[in-house]
């Protein structure tokens, strides 16, 4: 009670009935689920996919299950619009930082866009997913009993999303969000997902070494610019590292 063990481990356990579970859980839950977020087969995919959800045996039965769980008080927006308001602080929208890196000059650059977009791919593309948002506003108090469902068998997309428990909002009116995975196009997707595999982890350490001698003053960060498929808490651990890296140098 209260195991975390990835569905992979647990479909090669020695108990014929926990390979059975395991089984189960593997064809109604994670294959299809894998195959539409990632257009791939588990196989194809590193081994961390299906580890980042793993089976939880316990009558605990929250996504997480950290001691401290919060969302920002008055939202994300709120937050970022706070952390943003300092006269030392500019913010340009819809503005490719190439258009503009001539007209400033600072010591250090943190870049969280794509990497090999940065240096005009020059090893090559890589490989990320982009998601297609559905937004749909319903005059009822709540669309569906909890914040997120999802969707692994049948469906295009992959879950619905109500945004109102998980700010805990409450009116007349509900948006849900439904999300359709699709395969990135650079210029005309938004890139949110690095995929995970060895080809591509290769491509990027690439990018990284090149970085290093050919732009020594740019940090890169994120789930585009390190590859890396970030949760939100490891995002802003992310960041605070890289800060207190800069306060040194």
């Amino acid at each position: 009670m209260g195991n975390k063990t990835p569905i992979l481990k647990m479909r090669k356990s020695e108990h014929q009935g926990v390979r059975d579970l395991a089984e189960y859980i593997y064809q109604n839950v994670f294959y299809g689920y894998t195959t539409k977020q990632w257009g791939l087969e588990p196989e194809e995919l590193s081994p961390s996919v299906t580890a980042r959800v793993p089976v939880y045996i316990s009558f605990d039965d929250r996504y997480f299950q950290d001691k401290f769980q919060k969302m920002p008080k008055h939202g994300y927006t709120k937050m970022f619009e706070r952390l943003l308001d300092h006269p030392n602080i500019h913010v340009s929208l819809n503005t490719d930082y190439k258009d503009v890196v001539d007209q400033v000059s600072v010591k250090k650059v943190l870049y969280t866009g794509a990497i090999d977009e940065f240096f005009d791919y020059e090893f090559g593309e890589l490989p990320y997913r982009s998601l297609k948002f559905d937004f749909q506003t319903y005059r009822l108090p709540a669309y569906q009993s909890v914040g997120t469902v999802n969707y692994p068998m049948s469906h295009d997309f992959t879950r619905i999303t109500e945004m109102g428990h998980l700010t805990q909002e409450r009116g007349d009116h509900t948006t849900v969000a439904i999300e359709y995975p699709q395969p990135h196009i650079p210029g005309e997707t938004i890139p949110y997902y690095p995929i995970p595999r060895d080809e591509n982890l290769a491509k990027h350490n690439e990018y990284v070494e090149f970085a290093e001698k050919e732009a020594p003053n740019v940090l890169f960060a994120g789930r585009l610019g390190d590859y890396k498929y970030y949760n939100m808490d490891q995002a802003a651990a992310r960041a605070l590292t890289i800060f207190d890296r800069m306060k040194i140098e």
